[in-house]
């Protein structure tokens, strides 16, 4: 099966060689801007802003804010903006009517390419936010990160095509490996998302050390986008973007 391809300002997800993504995560604006600056020099593909790193996160207009400097300092990127949950490895909880309120505010600002949506939210949340998000032309990774352990190659790609059958433009999933065969178990679940039911690319990673491998193989197992590090990691296993890069043209080389 050949999936489809999502194509946000001028890069084109689920084509060749994953996209590096590289996310934002300061505290506060003076430093967001510093961080968004340094990052002009690394190139990545896209960026992704991790608002629930943002001290400012519960207020709307200082989102917007940021978001407006952040689209000054690095205009021609596309920005996944992400408020990334407790319960899902982020840092911080909100109640759900301002996670809703604050993705739409997100969505309809104009500033951002696509929000990132948890999918494990009640399921008219996930449906009104995607309504919303695609109202505004954006587009909507629906995500899930496991970090208790690795489900079953049958879990994963049940999340996988939930997140399909829901709308969600980018299926994600990031597990947590306990040993080399949970990280074969995430590229076996990719590898047969991609060849049976995806229709749109799809985004997995196995997190920490021992699935970095997942990290830099996306181009053979079938996830469009890696995650890379500037100065500090969102999650674990993250590799700085310069040695990512050269691993995945490597890699994309040799195919």
């Amino acid at each position: 099966m050949v999936s489809g391809t999502v194509t946000v300002k001028e890069v084109t997800l689920g084509e060749g060689m994953p996209k590096i993504c590289v996310p934002l995560v300061s505290g506060t604006l003076a430093e967001l801007e510093k961080e968004a600056g340094a990052l002009r020099a690394l190139a990545p593909d896209v960026v992704e802003w991790r608002s629930d790193f943002f001290a400012e996160v519960e207020d709307i207009t200082a989102v917007i804010a940021a978001l407006e400097r952040i689209q000054a300092i690095l205009p021609d990127l596309p920005l996944i903006f992400t408020f990334r949950s407790a319960r899902e490895g982020g840092e911080k909880e909100i109640s759900t009517d301002y996670y809703i309120q604050l993705n739409k505010a997100a969505a309809q600002s104009g500033l951002v390419d696509i929000i990132d949506v948890e999918l494990f939210n009640e399921e008219n949340t996930v449906r009104d936010l995607i309504a919303a998000a695609h109202a505004s032309g954006v587009f909507v990774i629906l995500s899930n990160h496991d970090f208790q352990g690795t489900p079953s190659e049958e879990e994963i790609v049940s999340r996988l095509c939930r997140a399909q059958e829901l709308g969600g433009d980018l299926p994600k999933i990031a597990v947590m490996p306990g040993s080399p065969g949970d990280v074969l178990t995430l590229l076996a679940a990719t590898n047969r998302m991609q060849e049976q039911y995806a229709d749109r690319p799809i985004i997995t990673m196995s997190m920490a050390g021992e699935g970095v491998i997942s990290r830099l193989a996306g181009e053979i197992f079938g996830s469009a986008l890696t995650f890379g590090a500037a100065h500090k990691p969102s999650a674990p296993g993250q590799v700085a973007v310069t040695e990512l890069r050269s691993v995945l043209e490597l890699l994309h080389r040799s195919l």
